[in-house]
């Protein structure tokens, strides 16, 4: 049982039949929770029951003006709970469409409609007052919620009046029309309808097909006609009618009211089954029917009654002990204790139904300890609870996606990123601006993609993050041309990343050492490729100028040092073999290589892993930091800077700001914080850990673990994003972290932290992408161009929408390019062996 707000005042309209009630439901605190009520009862003419549901809804609205303006609080805009007893399909808790009257009721045109939409639009007509419904639910679940206020074993409401009805809380796992698995939720069983399908054939009798027939809706709730106050005193009446004509009764004689369809009221029943007065009530009920009782007929007729109230009771039991019998199997009990809230005048004003329904349950399922409570509040205060709590929920709600929304981008958001990147991307070509610009737009020196005349073995090392691959690749020409490579994958410990310079390159050639070793080329000299995938100054291929260390690392001696001279050193110290480093490359060059390699329209290199970076190929016109016009150069763009001028800031949110504040580089790479795998996790973790301290999530329960730096990994949101992951094994993760009290509600709400988080990378991505293909459109003055972008990294790999999102985003901001992005499934150590190959095709050319 969810708790209550602890102050506040709620309205409740309780509906389900020909009388309603309007209450006001006061929620006080002075020290202990108080619960106060004002009600006022008002009837709906059968003119207007059997009417158009325009009349309905317009009469109901007029008696809560009425109640409200009694109260003087029509100024209020006040919550309400609309208890509506009539089968319903609910969307949403605010949100039910009528299946079908049923207890007589008629009004047209309300069946399958929103009986919530059609209240609020009576009360927009009038427009004299206005109220906030924030919940609609049937009678039971008013009535289990109003017992379970006072009894928290209460699981099952159950109603037993002019209609009958049964809800209970059922396992989520087992509702396969709801999303998600954990925890549980109320089913309305609405099981009056119970034997519209012929089940209970084999037990209706003459009479109950006779009152089926004459009622307002045959072959429909058939249960409830055997069992609900609308129709036992029409039962007995029929029972009575057959046994006069047969000569059993009353002489033999009949009265027109005797014959008359309702005029024997199931009220007859309750009061000639009193054990003090019952024979004189049935005599006297007998005569008001105009008939001359004998002693013997009102002996006969108290009969009748019992086995028709007996009956209802008895099947009354044995479907509730169905339901018993489902709670006791889902918690896997030898023995279930529960409570079972009870309304209805059948159950409460009927002297006998009560007991012979209690004792019927227990022979039933004696392995059931059940306890009856009788609703002396009726539904109405259950509606009231079910909105307070439902409008707190509401305000949770509300806040939670005035934070979300903040990392939600609209179109135009997107298209002035596009338009910022391409002012930093003009910015970082010119010359004038080079310095001052947060993208770099460094030059490579790739002037050329292989052409297939490229032929022998190449080694490569591919370095970007804490892993990295040594290869060995094999170019073969001709007509049998191909690529074959060979690889290992090494780890660099974190101690490594953060120590000296000296000691990061002596790790990689000892991992070099191990490969040629590993593959016999012990000894060997090639020429090598080195993928070295952090912001370099480039004067030449083979020669890499760091200009700034990214992804955490920080080993000393290294900024402002040519790369492949701290290598070419290491191998010096090592004395073990000797290379010949050709080429030094960005992986975004690598990728777009190794894709190019297979598709000769690929001109641009994405990655989105660990870091973000795009690379592509510029006019040479515009590369004013290399000398002549003529053809083209890969740039390596080093676009994760974007936003180190606060061009961002207007998008970055207190998450990012929190993030960039924990780095080990703060204010530095500002795009890539908001994008790379490197540091979702942690934008995600900050955002938990906001909601949570604001007790919108974990019921405001924060794990040491959840508190730790670095614990909610990318991979999690890959993990809890994907479509064939349940909410149990999304709770799994949350347990890994420490949040083992954590509910269906919160891993759905976890999972859509995930999802803007994720989808604002991806959008982001696709609009840098955008201003990227979209300039290379203006160089060559197309109107339309078709180009292809070579893609590899985890995130875009292994999430299961970020390439759908991405791809999305730059078709909507570039309707005039056509854009294929193709994955790199040999990574950009491949395009750093091609580009080897390449230079080295081009030195022999020159020599």
């Amino acid at each position: 049982m969810k708790m209550l707000p602890k102050t506040g005042d709620f309205l409740a309209l309780d509906l389900g039949g020909t009388n309603f009630r309007v209450l006001l439901v006061r929620v006080s605190s002075n020290g202990k929770q108080k619960v106060e009520m004002e009600n006022q009862i008002y009837a709906i003419p059968e003119n207007i029951m059997r009417g158009s549901g325009t009349e309905l809804f317009d009469h109901i609205a007029e008696c809560l003006a009425n109640f409200l303006e009694k109260l003087g609080i029509k100024d209020k805009k006040l919550p309400l709970g609309f208890t509506f007893s009539f089968p319903c399909q609910q969307t949403k808790l605010d949100e039910s469409f009528l299946v079908s009257w049923t207890k007589g009721s008629k009004a047209s045109g309300v069946e399958g409609r929103d009986v919530v939409g059609l209240l609020r639009k009576a009360i927009k007509k009038r427009g004299d007052f206005d109220i906030d419904i924030v919940a609609v639910i049937n009678d039971t679940v008013g009535t289990m919620m109003t017992c379970g206020y006072d009894d928290h074993h209460c699981e099952i409401g159950l109603i037993v009046g002019t209609g009958t009805n049964a809800c209970y809380m059922e396992e989520m796992r087992h509702l396969e029309l709801v999303d998600g698995d954990e925890g549980r939720m109320c089913v309305n069983m609405e099981w009056g309808a119970f034997g519209d399908d012929g089940a209970l054939d084999d037990i209706r009798t003459e009479f109950d097909r006779e009152i089926d027939a004459g009622s307002l809706n045959p072959g429909k709730q058939l249960f409830e006609k055997m069992i609900s106050g609308m129709y036992l005193g029409e039962l007995v009446r029929l029972i009575l009618v057959k046994m006069a004509k047969d000569g059993l009764l009353f002489q033999g004689h009949t009265t027109p009211d005797l014959l008359t369809t309702g005029h024997f009221q199931t009220s007859f029943v309750s009061a000639m089954e009193n054990k003090k007065s019952g024979l004189v009530s049935a005599e006297q009920v007998l005569r008001g029917l105009g008939l001359d009782p004998s002693p013997e007929d009102c002996v006969a007729t108290q009969r009748v009654c019992q086995i028709v109230s007996t009956r209802a009771a008895h099947l009354c039991a044995a479907t509730l002990a169905a339901v018993l019998r489902q709670i006791r199997d889902n918690k896997a009990a030898e023995r279930l204790r529960t409570t079972v809230g009870v309304d209805g005048s059948v159950y409460k004003n009927h002297p006998q139904f009560a007991r012979r329904l209690n004792k019927m349950v227990r022979l039933l399922v004696p392995d059931c300890d059940v306890r009856f409570l009788r609703s002396e509040d009726g539904s109405g205060k259950g509606a009231a609870m079910v909105t307070a709590v439902a409008h707190r929920l509401a305000k949770q709600h509300a806040e939670r996606q005035r934070i979300l929304n903040t990392l939600r981008l609209s179109r135009d958001q997107l298209l002035e990123v596009k338009k910022r990147m391409e002012e930093e991307m003009n910015r970082g070509l010119a010359k004038k601006t080079h310095a001052t610009a947060t993208v770099k737009m460094l030059p490579t020196f790739v002037r050329s993609t292989p052409d297939g005349t490229e032929r022998g073995d190449f080694l490569a090392l591919d370095l970007g993050g804490t892993n990295f691959r040594v290869l060995l690749v094999r170019v073969r020409s001709g007509k049998r041309r191909s690529v074959e490579m060979h690889n290992k994958i090494y780890t660099i410990p974190q101690d490594i990343t953060q120590g000296t310079g000296e000691e990061l390159f002596d790790h990689i050639v000892h991992c070099i050492a191990d490969f040629l070793e590993y593959m016999g080329m012990k000894g060997a000299s090639l020429p090598l490729g080195f993928t070295f995938s952090f912001p370099c100054h480039q004067t030449r291929l083979d020669q890499g100028i760091l200009i700034k260390w990214t992804k955490g690392f920080k080993a000393s001696g290294c900024e402002g040092e040519d790369v492949a001279a701290l290598l070419k050193d290491a191998i010096h110290r090592s004395e073990e073999f000797d290379l010949d480093v050709v080429a030094v490359v960005n992986d975004t060059v690598g990728t777009m290589m190794t894709c190019g390699y297979e598709d000769p329209q690929c001109e641009v290199g994405l990655i989105v892993g660990t870091g973000t970076n795009t690379c592509y190929m510029e006019e040479m016109s515009n590369v004013e930091l290399v000398d002549g016009d003529e053809g083209r150069m890969c740039v390596n763009m080093e676009w994760g800077a974007f936003g180190d001028r606060g061009e961002l800031d207007d998008l970055c949110t207190e998450f990012d700001r929190a993030v960039d504040d924990q780095s080990t580089y703060p204010g530095k790479q500002r795009y890539e914080k908001m994008i790379s795998g490197m540091y979702l996790g942690e934008i995600v973790r900050n955002v938990l850990l906001d909601f949570t301290a604001k007790g919108l999530l974990f019921r405001g329960k924060l794990s040491e673990r959840l508190k730790t730096r670095g614990i909610f990994e990318t991979k999690f949101l890959s993990q809890i994003e994907s479509d064939r992951l349940a909410l149990r094994q999304v709770r799994s993760i949350l347990q890994h972290l420490g949040l083992t009290s954590s509910t269906c509600d919160d891993s759905i709400l976890v999972k859509e932290v995930c999802s803007v988080v994720s989808k604002r990378a991806a959008q982001l991505c696709g609009a840098g992408l955008s201003a990227v293909v979209d300039k290379i459109r203006l160089n060559r003055g197309l109107e339309k161009l078709s180009i292809t972008v070579g893609v590899d990294g985890t995130l875009y790999k292994l999430h299961p929408h970020f390439a759908t999102i991405m791809r999305e985003t730059l078709r909507d901001l570039t309707p005039n390019c056509e854009v294929t992005l193709i994955q790199s499934e040999d990574g950009s150590g491949k395009g750093a062996a091609l580009i080897t190959a390449v230079a080295c095709r081009l030195r022999d050319a020159g020599k």
